[in-house]
């Protein structure tokens, strides 16, 4: 298991070196590159800990905050509920469900908080991080299956998520969520910029991140949004109450109301 753990990073480590190496990058359109994270053999040691650097970014760049802000709109927007019932997807290590949570019981509100995600390590993942969260449970599966056989979704959260699909995939997903999502959807995503992609290529170094940060972050970037780009997908598939605001660190918050 460790040689081949080994030779696995020796192999993404080459794609890397591959990367830094090409030519000049461009900002104009997003990027179709793949990310590391996306293949379905990534041993499970470096996916746990490639999930535990994303918590302490999210948590110290404030992504968990901004994702927060967008659902506590929508909760706001309506009162006509006993219990919410929020879903997030592809929710990697269910940080952001804890986060949530906490806040819920705080204000004493009731909530039933879903992770869905298609990689059954990073659920069992999110099972033993939200142990002491009987509200928090994961659930493996791809997000069409989900939503089409779950009967109520009140909210439905994404977190560093909708920059995984193409242009298609995403005018899908906004088809689905318009359909599926009675109270409305938030996004938490990346925008795409000189800016942030280089701040990203530095951060993943100083913090000696796994082969996977140093790779899929600056991607991540390139794969990510103008405002003007989600603007366009969400209209494109008939939605209206829209919001999106730029969040620190290179951030966009986007609330759409459903219902």
């Amino acid at each position: 298991m460790e040689k081949l753990y080994l030779q696995w990073v020796l192999d993404l480590a080459s794609v890397l070196k591959q990367h830094q190496s090409s030519a000049m990058v461009s900002f104009k359109t997003r990027s179709s590159r793949s990310e590391l994270m996306d293949a379905p053999d990534i041993p499970v040691k470096l996916l746990h800990r490639n999930l535990g650097e994303l918590d302490i970014l999210n948590r110290y760049l404030g992504g968990h905050s901004i994702s927060m802000e967008g659902i506590k709109r929508l909760i706001q927007s309506t009162r006509d509920h006993k219990e919410y019932h929020i879903v997030d997807l592809g929710c990697g290590s269910g940080d952001v469900l804890k986060y949530i949570a906490q806040w819920a019981r705080k204000h004493q509100f009731l909530v039933k908080l879903t992770g869905v995600d298609k990689n059954s390590d990073a659920i069992q993942y999110l099972v033993n991080n939200c142990s002491e969260y009987p509200e928090i449970n994961g659930v493996v599966s791809d997000y069409q299956d989900y939503l089409q056989t779950e009967p109520s979704i009140d909210i439905v959260h994404c977190s560093l998520f909708c920059h995984h699909l193409n242009n298609q995939e995403l005018s899908e997903l906004f088809l689905y969520l318009k359909s599926y999502a009675r109270v409305g959807f938030v996004i938490n995503d990346l925008q795409r910029s000189f800016i942030a992609y280089y701040s990203v290529w530095f951060l993943t170094r100083l913090l000696n991140g796994t082969v996977l940060s140093k790779h899929d972050g600056p991607i991540s970037v390139l794969r990510a949004f103008t405002r003007e780009e989600l603007y366009k997908l969400l209209h494109q598939a008939g939605l209206n109450d829209i919001s999106i605001q730029w969040r620190w660190a290179f951030r966009y918050l986007v609330v759409v109301k459903t219902g």
